[in-house]
């Protein structure tokens, strides 16, 4: 990957400077703009995004340093490098202490300045990524594992969708893996050199929820003592991914509703509107036609969001991708990378169990097991006792119908989808086998 693009803001009142900077600063990685003066420059801080600014101490319609106060203030990301005259020493050094990164006096030393510039940008960046990292999910890539219909259908959806910048709802139970569906279509997307930004909607607190999303201003509320970003800044130029978004307050969803439309928002306490690029992602286990029926939803809201729903069915809805879940978790949870086999019975627990905690109860098992595991081998004594008294009961309600589907499926899992081995060891023709496959809509 090449460096990433950034833009440069450069402030002053005297045209042949712009000029000049702009010349000497652009390059490959950078976009160089310029203001006449601090409303002009307020005007484009509405509607850029800029990680360095230079500006010149002295400017025609501002006293002193205010306006490097102001965007220190507002914008706290960004870095600033002031061009001071000869008898601005003093002022050059009360700019930094109020938050100026550097300065630079006239005439210009070109070489040095393009290396106070850089040195800012990296700064930028290190203070990003620090931020980014505390809001952001494991960038190791992820797969949806199965190979049942319904499993299929989930991998077309998320490979015609991520390129699309439209916001995607992920539904399902708790458990079935909608954070994994999120985090594939982030890494098929155009953003995914980049960190996706998560937050589980549940967690915030109520009072403080449109801070966390859209950042805040110095003194805004009670206990706000300095300006701060939120999820939406850290989600510039990627995405966003809002777990349980049932759980965000009603007032709040009115405001990312309006980010949704415009990508723009407006920090708390802030007057201007930010312009900002983000994919949006949202999941809930909540059915939010209910939610907007009782009058606990936005109802704009959730149409805005509907516009491509993926729902992730439950295990118990696509037991045929059981095994495949198991070996997966027995690979990839193994301590020592050893090899881990789990009898037919245990198997037959599996199969039969109902699986209310879905995928993420399905590892807390397999964990449990490998722990339990007697020479690599997983037997019912390793499974919990309350699994395999549920599994027995469910037994008792079986149908002979699928009782040789489960058979079927452990037989074809354990030749690896051979069909005619799994045919022979079944004792049935290859063309039986076929009839039963379809029968029972395995694939």
């Amino acid at each position: 990957m090449g460096k990433e693009t950034y833009a440069i803001l450069v402030i002053d009142d005297e045209e042949p400077i712009r000029r000049l900077l702009q010349k000497e600063l652009a390059a490959d990685q950078r976009e160089v703009l310029t203001a006449v003066d601090a409303a002009d420059a307020r005007n484009m801080l509405r509607s850029h995004w800029f990680d360095v600014i230079v500006m010149d101490l002295r400017l025609p319609d501002v006293h002193d340093l205010d306006l490097l106060i102001e965007i220190k203030d507002s914008i706290p990301h960004i870095e600033v490098v002031v061009i001071t005259g000869h008898g601005d020493i003093d002022s050059a050094v009360k700019a930094m202490k109020l938050g100026a990164c550097d300065f630079i006096r006239k005439p210009f030393n070109l070489d040095r300045l393009d290396l106070i510039v850089e040195k800012a940008h990296q700064r930028v960046l290190l203070s990003r990524e620090n931020s980014i990292l505390r809001h952001s999910s494991n960038l190791d890539p992820v797969q949806f594992i199965g190979n049942s219909r319904a499993v299929r259908d989930i991998r077309f959806l998320v490979t015609k969708v991520a390129p699309a910048k439209i916001p995607v709802l992920i539904t399902g139970e708790s458990g079935v893996g909608k954070d994994v569906i999120a985090r594939l279509i982030h890494q098929e997307s155009a953003c995914a050199d980049r960190p996706m930004i998560v937050k589980n909607c549940a967690s915030l607190q109520k009072e403080l929820a449109r801070s966390e999303l859209f950042g805040h201003m110095k003194g805004a509320f009670t206990g706000a003592v300095e300006s701060r970003e939120g999820l939406m800044a850290y989600a510039h130029d990627s995405t966003l991914f809002l777990d349980e978004i049932g759980e965000l307050p009603m007032e709040v969803q009115a405001s990312l509703l309006r980010a949704l439309e415009t990508q723009t928002f407006r920090r708390v306490g802030e007057k201007e509107e930010r312009k900002v690029n983000v994919r949006f992602l949202f999941a809930t286990n909540r059915n939010l036609v209910e939610e907007v029926d009782r009058g606990r939803f936005n109802e704009a809201f959730f149409h805005r969001i509907n516009a491509f729903i993926i729902e992730i069915p439950a295990i118990r809805d696509r037991k045929e991708d059981l095994p495949l879940l198991v070996n997966y978790f027995l690979t990839r949870l193994s301590p020592d990378k050893s090899s881990y086999r789990i009898v037919d019975s245990a198997m037959d627990c599996l199969l039969r169990y109902s699986w209310p905690g879905n995928v993420r109860e399905l590892r807390n098992v397999i964990e449990r097991s490998i722990i339990l595991a007697e020479n690599n081998i997983i037997t019912e004594r390793c499974l919990p006792r309350e699994l395999v008294s549920s599994a027995e009961d469910n037994l008792a309600t079986l149908t002979l119908a699928s009782v040789e589907k489960n058979h079927i499926l452990k037989m074809l899992q354990f030749f690896n989808g051979n069909r005619q081995k799994t045919s022979e060891t079944l004792g049935i023709s290859r063309k039986t086998l076929y009839r039963k496959l379809a029968e029972y809509n395995i694939h």
